[in-house]
């Protein structure tokens, strides 16, 4: 093959490798000018970003306080039983109107269980869930605090301060927390609350029952 040919294919190689080099370089470096936008969909459009100031109002904030001694529409969540477990000031001790017990509720209840409590206290509600196993194992084999923090061993659900709480409080617990736990009220919608709070009393009866809590006539037809 001739060498002019031979350069010029050379230097067209060269030449075509130039466009995904400047692609590469521009990917990778933070510019303050605007891209070259085809397509604008929602990219560029006219807004006040979190903290801007806004001229419209007196105090130039963008971000608007709620209106003073207003509520949500929907929001006002005057029924205690339901959003807090409380009736006349006393721990709920029944499921409110919203939540009917059937094996649907604690099914469901169960479910939701095992995706935001186990991890924790375990599927048996024992305490050893796989978080709190590992979390043990760290701090027993650190000396002092691991990465300046500690554990504290998550509850059982079946040690006897829990046992004894009415159902009202366990769904106060898991929406607002207890000490060291995070509450769960805006992870987990309050009817699915009401369902785990249903599920714990049910996995509380279950590790705790006795021969009498058996109805009479199925206690027969088993012999007991």
């Amino acid at each position: 093959m001739p060498r002019l040919i031979v350069y010029s294919l050379s230097i067209l190689a060269l030449l075509a490798l130039v466009p995904p080099m400047v692609l590469a370089r521009n990917r990778g470096e933070a510019s303050a000018t605007t891209g070259v936008h085809i397509i604008f969909d929602m990219d560029l459009q006219t807004k006040f970003k979190t903290q801007a100031v806004n001229p419209l109002f007196a105090d130039g904030r963008s971000m608007r306080q709620p209106v003073a001694g207003t509520v949500a529409r929907g929001d006002e969540r005057l029924d205690t039983h339901y959003y807090n477990g409380v009736v006349a000031g006393q721990w709920a001790t029944t499921l409110p109107a919203q939540a009917t017990m059937s094996l649907k509720l604690l099914e469901r209840g169960q479910a939701r269980f095992n995706i935001y409590c186990s991890a924790c206290h375990g599927y048996a509600g024992a305490g050893d869930g796989m978080v709190n196993q590992r979390a043990l194992a760290l701090v027993s084999n650190a000396q002092g605090p691991v990465d300046g923090t500690v554990w504290v061993t998550a509850k059982s659900l079946h040690d006897a301060t829990v046992t004894v709480q009415p159902i009202g409080q366990l769904f106060n617990t898991i929406t607002y927390g207890i000490r060291n736990m995070a509450g769960y009220g805006t992870q987990i919608p309050v009817e699915d609350r009401w369902a785990i709070a249903a599920y714990v009393k049910a996995l509380q009866r279950s590790q705790d029952a006795a021969v009498q809590d058996v109805p009479p006539q199925m206690r027969a037809g088993l012999g007991l």
